[in-house]
């Protein structure tokens, strides 16, 4: 019995463990909003790489002018001072850094997760 109980908590506390370990990544289509570029990426939430092409992109991004625009999917207003800001990014020069790939599209209606 003693065995089958070990067997039962250890059996929750690694699958519990390997859910932790594949949630790491962000979920992109919740990230919208007003953001401010860190220029230290240690005080970023996310670390950006932004690609040439939007075919490699994770999400296409639209930067709106407004920020009562910003209420969906891709749709980001830059914000010049990091207290008025839902997130903050440090786009890296290197994709294998990044928790996401973006690119900017000037079109908002193709603004989104893929």
């Amino acid at each position: 019995m003693l065995y089958f109980l070990s067997f039962l908590i250890f059996s929750t506390w690694a699958t519990s463990e390997d859910v932790s370990l594949t949630t790491n990544k962000p979920d992109v289509c919740r990230i919208f909003g007003a953001v401010y570029e860190e220029k230290d990426k240690s005080r970023a939430k996310y670390l950006v790489y932004e690609e040439e092409t939007e075919s490699f992109a994770d999400v296409l991004i639209f930067e709106e002018e407004n920020r009562l625009f910003a209420d969906k999917s891709g749709i980001w207003y830059f914000v010049e001072e990091r207290g008025m800001a839902d997130f903050t990014v440090y786009f890296t020069d290197s994709r294998g850094n990044a928790d996401f790939s973006v690119y900017f599209t000037d079109v908002v209606s193709f603004a989104g997760c893929k």
